[in-house]
């Protein structure tokens, strides 16, 4: 099955501070989008698997692209990923995005442990998505639980589907919730 691409998008945002003391080095914050034909819209498929071979390649185009505009590798430490599909599609269609969006930024940030968190939903043009974040290597790490909100005004189409990345490099600005910190990662079961 082809999911052809109609765009893909970029986003970046420099976070200095949340109503507290300006941070001289900001919280980086980025995502990168495709927008794609849904080839299993508008039938029932059993098989969809299979798909997930063909969009390997996208989920490495676009983890290459989120790393470059972030600068580089180095200071990765968050991650997540959301699939939208539009009104011909199913949820299941979304769920194509699984392995291929997160391998390829496990493979891309080898040293990542932790599972990467995910969302899905069947929307109309439009909708916005939350792309859930988390620490790279472990998951119990609260200073960087976060959601990047999406959209993009002209998608998903009906017969489209957006895949979405996003990756942060810092915590949240003014972290200060406790827990588990990013210093005191353990880093044998992507948990702690």
């Amino acid at each position: 099955m082809e999911f052809n691409i109609r765009k893909v998008i970029l986003l970046k945002e420099e976070i200095f501070h949340e109503n507290g003391p300006v941070q001289i080095i900001p919280r980086l914050r980025g995502a990168a989008i495709a927008i794609v034909a849904n080839p299993y819209a508008g039938k029932y498929h059993e098989d969809l698997q299979s798909g997930t071979e063909n969009l390997k390649e996208l989920g490495l185009m676009l983890t290459d692209r989120l790393i470059s505009s972030l600068g580089g590798i180095k200071g990765i430490d968050g991650y997540g990923k959301a699939a939208l599909a539009g009104e011909n599609g199913e949820l299941e269609h979304t769920a194509l995005w699984h392995v291929p969006g997160g391998y390829a930024m496990r493979q891309r940030l080898s040293n990542s442990k932790a599972i990467v968190p995910s969302a899905m939903k069947v929307a109309g043009m439009g909708s916005s998505i939350d792309i859930p974040l988390g620490h790279t290597n472990a998951a119990y790490v609260r200073s960087h639980f976060d959601a990047y909100e999406v959209n993009v005004t002209d998608s998903p189409r009906a017969n489209e589907i957006m895949f979405c990345l996003a990756m942060t490099k810092g915590p949240r600005i003014h972290n200060r919730m406790g827990g588990l910190e990013a210093k005191d990662i353990l880093g044998e079961d992507g948990l702690r």
